[in-house]
């Protein structure tokens, strides 16, 4: 039989951040201090989301609006990463990104810790944008999680197929 094993992977739903911008657009559609502000949020490309309004300050807390919607759909906001609104025309506009997957030099930080501090017997592959990671016992796969839980790598991290 084959040793206990789970991966550690990085995905978001799409479908719970495409709610969580409907909710977001609907409330800047609705709220009073967003009217005639030309305050909206929409997909950019595949992963990518695009936020306008006219003023800078109005970009700034549509970001708001749209990370407390994030939030309440149980998304991590480590995995929506967002830059600074720049001007384009008489809009301002700020671009961002959901975040998938694991890349490489964060899955070598996370295996090297779960080397370094991990129990004894416990190992770390790479395999592509996860990471599985397996060990004689399941109690010791499961202090592995609870230590990854307490480290921050900047990145959200899910545990699937745990068996």
């Amino acid at each position: 039989m084959a040793d206990p094993s789970f991966d550690v992977v990085s995905k978001v739903d799409r479908q719970e951040v495409d709610n969580a911008l409907n909710q977001a657009a609907k409330e800047l559609s609705q709220r009073f201090d967003f009217r005639g502000t030309g305050a909206g949020v929409s997909w950019a490309g595949e992963d990518g989301i695009s936020i306008e309004a006219e003023t800078e300050e109005r970009c700034r807390a549509a970001v708001e609006v749209f990370k407390e919607k994030l939030i309440k759909r149980g998304i991590s906001l480590k995995a929506f990463e967002v830059g600074d609104p720049k001007p384009s025309g008489r809009i301002h506009r700020v671009t961002g990104t959901i975040v998938q997957g694991i890349a490489s030099d964060k899955a070598k930080q996370i295996a090297k810790a779960v080397r370094d501090e991990g129990p004894k017997g416990v190992q770390a592959q790479i395999q592509g944008d996860q990471l599985r990671v397996s060990g004689k016992k399941k109690d010791h796969l499961q202090s592995v999680i609870a230590l990854l839980k307490e480290k921050d790598f900047g990145i959200a991290l899910q545990f699937t197929n745990y068996r």
